[in-house]
């Protein structure tokens, strides 16, 4: 089946191209970037799912950049077809060709053209793909490992679920289709609450049933949001009746078919939450401005050092952040020993968008820790965004 990815922060040529390649068999990967990465392993160490076939640079990508990244791919993986969203000029349409371009359209096609570019640009490459040499065979891009995003708390009462929530509804406009939460509290989850969900299957059928591409599917529940949501079992005794092991290897699934994957664990650091940061990427850690909650995340952090179980990346974020608590953002980092990320005042609208289970991002409501939200989803861009980020930068709470 063909498989595509696209790389644009252009929204409306986006939505375009998402368009034209739902008709179309295989996948789509959306990357919300204007600029492209230095190395093209920071692309195809991204991608997951199935052997991309397709890749759709944005009319908002600079032409030498674009050029030059065609070139390298048309090297290393030249069964793969580039097509470019430019104004094809006789210079252009020269210098892409000789670079590995395959094709060049209009910025302002519209599906039904783009939905034809693409089924050639797949056709072309199925072709080549057929033709290479077995030993090339070795340099095809592999199935790459989407990120895992952990919404963790050693205690209850945090927020955790709402934050998940709008993580993956956040990430959702930047990925869609690309983006799967799922609920690891297992007794008590409320992400299918939050997210007004009626899951007919829950993660407990999921690590019951057959795991492959296309019955992994068949165990999510959509969301209007361009997400998908596993929810927990309704009946909390089932709980007992998933093994870490298997949380494991359905997360390790989940991590191969979507480009992130967003955790709400249970309060704690019991099995099924180790069996989780074992696979994360990243750790989102949540604490309240209280000195239990503190205290919990201090606590919590210094295990899984000891246990060498604290992923690559971490984003500690404050919650219903107050400066009448009584205590500072400068005393909850000198007790946890690391930078807060991201701070969430405490708000009104927050609470409100979770009763509706219309998260605070799908509503585009404006509020401080709505502006807070969307600092933390920036957070998951691309991978080569980094190099604009000052990650761990001291927040200010005014």
């Amino acid at each position: 089946m063909s498989r595509f990815a696209s790389i644009t922060a252009e929204p409306d040529f986006a939505h375009r191209v998402r368009l034209a390649a739902a008709s179309l068999p295989g996948a789509l990967q959306s990357f919300q970037a204007n600029f492209l990465p230095t190395s093209i392993d920071d692309v195809f160490g991204q991608l997951v799912g199935e052997p991309l076939e397709v890749l759709v640079l944005g009319p908002d990508l600079r032409s030498e950049d674009v050029l030059n990244f065609a070139a390298a791919v048309d090297v290393r993986y030249p069964q793969i077809s580039i097509v470019y969203a430019a104004e094809p000029t006789h210079e252009l349409a020269l210098a892409a060709m000789r670079s590995g371009v395959r094709d060049l359209i209009a910025p302002d096609s519209d599906v039904d053209s783009l939905r034809g570019h693409l089924d050639q640009a797949a056709a072309v490459a199925a072709v080549r793909s057929a033709s290479v040499p077995s030993p090339s065979a070795e340099v095809a891009p592999a199935s790459g490992h989407g990120r895992v995003i952990a919404v963790m708390s050693p205690k209850g009462g945090v927020g955790k679920t709402t934050i998940a929530t709008n993580i993956a509804v956040g990430l959702g406009k930047l990925a869609p289709m690309s983006v799967v939460v799922v609920d690891l509290d297992l007794q008590f989850g409320d992400v299918a609450s939050g997210l007004m969900m009626s899951p007919e299957r829950t993660v407990l059928d999921a690590v019951q049933g057959p795991m492959d591409a296309l019955s992994l599917k068949t165990y999510l529940t959509p969301h209007s949001t361009s997400i998908y949501g596993l929810c927990a079992p309704k009946n909390p005794a089932d709980a007992d009746r998933i093994a870490p092991r298997e949380i494991s290897d359905l997360i390790e699934r989940l991590a191969k078919e979507f480009q992130y994957v967003v955790i709400d664990t249970s309060p704690g650091l019991g099995e099924h939450v180790l069996a989780t940061l074992d696979q994360a990427t990243d750790v989102v850690w949540v604490c309240g401005m209280d000195i239990p909650s503190v205290r919990g995340l201090k606590s919590g952090l210094e295990i899984l050092d000891e246990l060498h179980m604290l992923p690559e990346h971490r984003h500690v974020v404050v919650n219903m952040a107050d400066r009448k608590s009584g205590i500072t953002i400068q005393d909850v980092e000198a007790t946890i020993g690391i930078p807060v990320d991201v701070i969430l005042p405490r708000s009104k609208a927050i609470p409100l968008s979770t009763n509706r289970g219309v998260p605070a991002l799908q509503d585009g409501l404006r509020d401080a820790s709505v502006k807070g939200l969307r600092k933390l989803v920036e957070r998951f861009k691309p991978q080569w965004e980094q190099e604009r980020k000052q990650l761990h930068r001291r927040v200010v709470f005014q």
